[in-house]
């Protein structure tokens, strides 16, 4: 039966564009075609309903599409329509459909089909002398909309109607077969290029065999699902192949070198290559959680082990198509392998990492930069990926609610040796850690009859081809088996899922889920089967049962899609009610698609009983095809030795700060939410300042003790660039890099853990072989005598991108990139050291693990010069001896043990100069650093004096030769740390370094000075200096540049203005109150509801702030008190806590707000609570913006503002300074006049009076003030531009509170990202509200 016809709607919506950004577009509008004159842009909201919609259904979802900014009056001109690719389904559109189904209910809300968000651009043509603009032509039209859409996920049309076909129905591709049986193997042959399947001719060989004898014809989706279950990307065949170099047959494969690592040093390991994730020994946990699913049920402690989960993923292809969804889903998929560990885990901490070729930025001309290339015209360039690649794995992190707390950003491209290298198909990488307990690490063997479920969002025509499309070069795929790569993100609905796993494994031995897979690369028919044949069995499917949200999907698209936010899972079936009733609690889609069978053959049917599309043994899909066998050869790429003549270091110095990869990583760290979890100890801001520096990141066991992990990220690659004879020095670098990074943190060498994620571009001449001894470098040699192992990784070995420019073939080739992750467990956080220096009289060691060879091929010096340098005159930096390394770590840990080590920072791109900077810069003091003893000729160890920093060698050599010998000392990269010590015991220090046999090439090279200069002596002469504030402004210029075109411009210059000033104090801690004062003893303990919203990802840390100051807090879901599980009126209070609800879709809290306005037994349940006098509430952030949408029930609240989107255009995630405002406020009692930093993490805290409230009689609660302690509406110190600095509202009664920043993510002093002198140990003083909030209730 043809399918009913739809009935649509229209809603004009808010303005989209805002007043900067607009004026930025006209600019790119202007040079694409000169006669527009304006622009204006709003969005247009449709709805689609499957029966027409009443009035009064009409009218509700009318007001419910009321959010954000009004919208200007519309400029008049030209119509330019831009909306989601037509065929698919946006993510706004699956989260506002949600949304108005949940707030329209009963039939109107079942009947709602599916809301849709156009956006709706008006052109101003220039008239003539008498007429009106002339139209745009063709070919203007055509500029015009390449400048307003994306053409990999949106469409473009000219007229509204347009809009209407993104509800069309497609119809779906009815399922084929390839002719093997008749046409052999050309048939395969051929479907291999139609399909995109990148299957080897070995593959094509082994199918042609299998399938004949079989006796039949492979469907299409059989021949999808082995291309992706084969494919490079999923079964690593480059890593598991035979190799033979130079004619000498290899004995391992690199896999078995890898697995060598921990053959050697298993220590620690709990599983390694058998699951989604790595896992090591953690220890003893006081775990925080809810004791049940349902009826919302008491938070406790639960006592146990829980182990660590480490896995970092790479997503460089679909970055490169589409980057911020590429990142988004990098960071989602490598979030969903951590919580598909075992039984079911919990993610906890994230690490983000990007390369790029050269990017370009708008108004500069690097030195560095001026052969450009171009690039193929589907893939992004370097700018836009790094605009919007970063933007979209920090949303992920962010509306999933996992913190993100480290990473690296590289720019390399360079002619070396005869080759383009570069990364113009990028790096992605995106990693973690998470918490699994101990009695949930092992998925349990399951049988017959065992429910095979799909837990998530549902399939859309999505990522087709993605695994085996990744594992071409890029640019060499055609354009539309591109698209069919690119991914969509949906993190709130993964945060469903994750949930409903949390309560599964809380459950412990009642887990109803026996094992559990994500879904990533090659979707279900990837997923599933590696989830059967791990428990031996077999299984049959319904392929009508996989939930779908888009029409017209064939069976292998259905099959094989790579829609996001997916899990399978093995379900026992007697506890199946117990997984629906979870899922039904946290509004998760599930499907039972399966059942496991005894019989080893996997059968999908379209219906039950129906036509077969998939009839295939296991053994063919995941069997054995032949094992590869690589024949490769050494390539010797000679290198030019490095001119250093006529250099001026105060050129060179500048040069180098302003690199972007050693440039201020700001414009990454900002849009991150860092403290989410509330279990951050470090992360890259340091100091009064907030400047990021710190290269390891930190993490919290549970929110009791002081026992954690440790992550930090090495990687070397523009080493490689010379091959076989510099790519192992790459990877040992790597190595060195994550461990000396790691090293800030208090860590045993022996609990180390790595994971190695490989890049190269295999088969292009010499790369295979580089590849090879690199992996032999660091698994057979580096890591055996490191005794650390390397559990986890994963490659990509497609690192090229070709194209043609005109007639003239071009390539860019990535280096071998090796990128280390290192992770350990601390038995205590508290000695972790950052980079800030420290006022004093102190002075600055270095330990140089280089050994004074100073080797400068492939260093940032010599990248900004334009040249590389020779691996023989010039050397390239390695990691000579290991037992030096170990001893490093050995003597770091009894200084810092001793309380001697001040500042610690490694040295790595841009050298001994870089290090001392950063370290300059998180201190805000000048440093005085003398390089004499770095410059000697000759060990410079007969002269006694050379440990003090005074031995001189007054040879002949002057002039040019003294220059180059100081480029090299402050320029070269080799392995090496930089500490300040007091100078009262730095002789006690080099006497530690001494007795770990290091003190040969550790140096005394300067001190701290209160001139604000950095400057550099040589020969009793100062041969550089200049002041700290401009030497900042140099390095943070590339922040500044990305976040001008990325951001609000007017933000991003307030912020580089202000970065280094001389005169700013920094943060600063004005109590007015005793925080160590001990509070009152109740011998009750009130009950109070943690109330969240699907999205909500605060409540965890938010229940055990208020637990501890005498609450007894329960986890109350919006859908316990719809569905009457729980009253409001059985608390006393409740507090609504921050994250994305509904992933802020509507406006953030807007649609949470709503769920209540509009249900009239929640309203009435909501304004008896606010009526009664005994009650009281807060809003933390997005609480806070559901609080002050719900001023209709709050009585007093007439006056508070609406919460939008923040001046800076961005999400902002810092730490603020706020000041307590004299206020009726029961949580801010006796803390009036305090000022304290406290973290924010928010895109729509500004405080607007323009819609709703009345600025002139809100009762303020808190404000953010500068560090001078002055009120500010001044970036950053007032992160979202809010009047006054206005940051907490409040009743006359001060019963009920909402307020944007996270007071429970800093309760204890140990989560501050600074603190001042207080005590690490100690509660924070904002654990004084939380008390009060008790104290109220006396």
């Amino acid at each position: 039966m043809p399918a009913s016809p739809l009935h649509l709607l229209h809603f004009e919506g808010g303005g989209a564009l805002p007043s900067f950004r607009a004026q930025a577009l006209l600019a790119r509008l202007q040079a694409a075609c000169p006669r527009i004159t304006q622009v204006s842009a709003r969005f247009v909201h449709w709805a689609a309903f499957d029966a027409p919609p009443a009035a009064a259904v009409a009218d509700r979802l009318q007001a419910l599409l009321d959010y954000g900014e009004p919208a200007q009056p519309e400029t008049p001109g030209e119509l330019v329509l831009v909306m989601p690719r037509l065929g698919t389904v946006s993510p706004w559109a699956s989260k506002a459909t949600d949304i108005a189904r949940n707030c329209l209910g009963g039939t109107g809300g079942l009947a709602l089909h599916r809301v849709e968000r156009v956006t709706e651009f008006r052109l101003g043509i220039k008239a003539g002398l008498l007429s009106a603009g002339k139209p745009l032509s063709a070919d203007e039209r055509a500029a015009v909309a390449a400048l307003l859409h994306d053409r990999m996920t949106e469409s473009v049309a000219f007229e509204r109607e347009a809009a209407t076909h993104l509800f069309d129905a497609r119809p779906a591709e009815p399922l084929a077969h390839v002719d093997v049986l008749g046409q052999g193997r050309e048939a395969l042959v051929a479907a291999n290029v139609e399909f995109g399947l990148a299957l080897s001719a070995d593959e094509i060989d082994y199918l042609l065999d299998a399938f004949t004898r079989l006796r039949r014809n492979p469907s299409d989706v059989e021949l999808m699902m082995f291309a992706q279950a084969n494919s490079e990307h999923c079964r690593h065949k480059i890593f598991n192949a035979r190799f033979t170099i130079d004619g000498v047959d290899e004995p391992l494969s690199m896999f078995g070198m890898i697995r060598h690592t921990e053959k050697i040093s298993p220590q620690y390991t709990v599983v390694a290559y058998d699951d989604n994730a790595a896992v090591m020994e953690g220890g003893p946990v006081q775990r925080w959680t809810p004791q049940g699913f349902t009826n919302a049920p008491p938070y406790a402690p639960r006592y146990e082990t829980a182990h660590v989960l480490m896995k970092v993923e790479t997503h460089n292809h679909p970055t490169a198509i589409s980057p911020f969804a590429g990142a988004a889903t990098g960071a989602g998929g490598e979030i969903r392998d951590e919580g598909a560990t075992g039984r079911g885990a919990r993610p906890k901490a994230g690490l983000t990492g990007f390369s790029v070729s050269n990017l370009h930025l708008t108004e500069t001309s690097e030195p560095w930069e001026r052969d450009p290339v171009g690039k193929p015209e589907h893939i992004a360039s370097a700018l836009t990926i790094m605009t919007e690649g970063p933007l979209g794995g920090a949303a992920f992190n962010n509306e999933f609610g996992r913190p993100n707390l480290g990473g690296f950003f590289r720019v390399y491209e360079q002619a070396v040796a005869g080759l383009r290298r570069g990364y113009h198909k990028p790096i992605m990488i995106a990693g973690g850690l998470g918490a699994i307990s101990a009695d949930q690490v092992k998925k349990l063997p399951f049988g017959p009859g065992t429910l095979l479920v799909q837990l998530g969002g549902p399939g859309m025509r999505i990522g087709m081809g993605g695994g085996a499309a990744s594992s071409m070069a890029a640019g060499s795929n055609t354009a539309a088996l591109d698209f069919d790569s690119v991914q969509r993100g949906n993190p709130e609905i993964q945060r469903r899922a994750q949930e409903v796993i949390n309560h599964c494994w809380s459950l412990g031995e009642t887990n109803p889920v026996l094992a559990i897979h994500d879904v990533g690369a090659g979707g279900l028919s990837n997923a599933f089967p590696e989830l059967v044949d791990g428990a031996g069995q077999g299984a049959r499917f319904d392929l009508r049962r996989v939930p779908l949200e888009e029409s017209g999907l064939a069976p292998k698209e259905i099959w094989c899609n790579e829609s996001q936010e997916r899990y399978v899972l093995a379900v026992n079936p007697d506890l199946m009610p117990l997984f629906e009733q979870m899922c039904a609690r946290e509004r998760c889609p599930f499907a039972v698609v399966g059942v496991a069978t005894a019989d080893r053959a996997l059968v999908v049917e379209e219906g039950a009983g129906g036509e077969s599309v998939i009839d295939m043994p296991l053994e063919v899909l995941l069997g054995k095809p032949p094992r590869v066998h690589r024949d490769v050869q050494r390539v010797r790429r000679p290198g030019k030795p490095l001119h250093l003549t006529g250099v001026e270091l105060a050129t060179v110095a500048l040069d180098v700060l302003r690199h972007p990869t050693v440039a201020s990583k700001r414009f990454l760290v900002t849009i991150g939410d860092r403290t989410v979890g509330g279990l951050t100890h470090r992360d890259p801001m340091v100091g009064p300042w907030q400047v990021p520096v710190a290269d390891c990141a930190v993490t919290l066991a549970d929110f009791a003790g002081f026992r954690g992990e440790a992550m930090a990220m090495g990687e070397r690659t523009p080493l490689a660039a010379l091959g076989s004879a510099t790519a192992p020095a790459s990877g040992r670098m790597a190595v060195g890099e994550a461990l000396t990074n790691l090293l800030a943190a208090p860590i045993e060498l022996s609990r180390v853990k790595l994971s190695a994620n490989w890049m190269a571009a295999c088969g292009e001449p010499g790369e295979d072989a580089a590849l090879f001894d690199t992996v032999r470098a660091v698994g057979l040699e580096l890591c055996p005598a490191l005794g650390i192992g390397i559990p986890v990784g994963k490659d990509s070995l497609s690192m090229r991108t070709r194209w043609s420019s005109g007639d003239t073939p071009r390539q860019v080739t990535a280096p071998v990139s090796l990128v280390v992750n290192a992770f350990a467990t601390l038995d205590d956080v508290r000695g972790t050291l950052t980079p800030q220096l420290q006022p004093g009289d102190t002075t600055l060691v270095l330990v140089d693990l280089g050994q004074g060879r100073q080797r400068l091929a492939g260093s940032m010096l010599a990248q900004v010069l334009g040249q590389f340098g020779c691996d023989v005159s010039d050397g390239v930096p390695d990691l000579d001896d290991a037992q030096q390394l170990k001893a490093l770590v050995a003597a770091i840990n009894v200084l810092r043990a001793q309380g001697q080590l001040l500042a610690y920072h490694d040295r790595s791109d841009g050298g001994l100069w870089a290090t001392v900077c950063e370290m300059a810069f998180a201190g805000h003091l000048g440093v005085s650093l003398n390089v004499d003893i770095l410059v000697t000729e000759g060990d410079g160890i007969a002269d006694s004096r050379a440990e003090y920093g005074d031995s001189k060698n007054w040879a002949a050599q002057v002039g040019e030769r003294r220059n180059e010998l100081t480029l090299k000392a402050l320029f070269n990269e080799e392995l090496g740390i930089v500490v300040q010590v007091p100078t009262a015991v730095r002789d006690e220090v080099m006497a530690t370094l001494r007795g770990h046999g290091l003190s040969r090439h550790a140096h005394f090279i300067g001190k701290t000075n209160d001139r604000g200069v950095v400057e550099v002596w040589r020969d009793t002469k100062c041969q550089f200096s200049a002041p700290l504030q401009a030497l900042h402004r140099q390095w943070d210029e590339v922040s500044w540049r990305i976040a001008r075109q990325r951001d609000n411009p007017t933000n991003a210059d307030a912020e580089h203005a202000a970065a280094g000033a001389a005169d700013d104090p920094g943060l600063h801690l004005h109590l007015s109150f005793d925080p160590l004062g001990s509070p009152a003893v109740h011998l009750t303990r009130p009950k109070l509801a943690i109330l969240r919203e699907q999205g909500v990802n605060s409540q965890v840390e938010m229940s055990y702030a208020l637990a501890a100051a005498g609450f007894d807090t329960f986890d109350v879901h919006m859908t316990d008190l719809q569905a009457g599980r729980v009253r409001l009126d059985q608390f006393q209070g409740f507090v609504a806590c921050g994250g994305f609800s509904y992933g802020d879709t509507l406006g953030a809290g807007e649609g949470w707000a709503r769920s209540i306005l509009f249900n009239p037994a929640l309203a009435e349940a909501f304004a008896a609570f606010f009526s009664r006098p005994d009650t009281f509430a807060l809003g933390v952030c997005n609480g806070c913006q559901m609080m002050a949408a719900l001023s209709p029930l709050i009585p007093g609240t007439a006056a508070w503002p609406r919460f939008t989107r923040n001046r800076s255009e961005q999400f902002e995630a810092r730490l603020s300074l706020v000041e307590v405002l004299d206020s009726p406020s029961l949580f801010f009692t006796g803390m009036a006049g305090s000022r304290m930093p406290i973290a924010v993490a928010h895109g729509e805290g500004h405080a607007d009076f323009s819609q709703r409230g009345d600025a002139a009689a809100v009762h303020r609660a808190m404000r953010f003030v500068d560090h001078h302690g002055r009120a500010t509406e001044a970036y950053p110190a007032n992160p979202n531009g809010s009047p006054g600095g206005l940051t907490a509202v409040t009743t006359a009664d001060g019963r009920f509170t909402a307020l944007m920043p996270h007071p429970e993510r800093v309760f204890r002093n140990v989560q501050m990202s600074w603190r001042g002198d207080a005590d690490i140990a100690a509660p924070s003083p904002w654990m004084r509200m939380f008390h009060n909030a008790r104290a109220w209730l006396k």
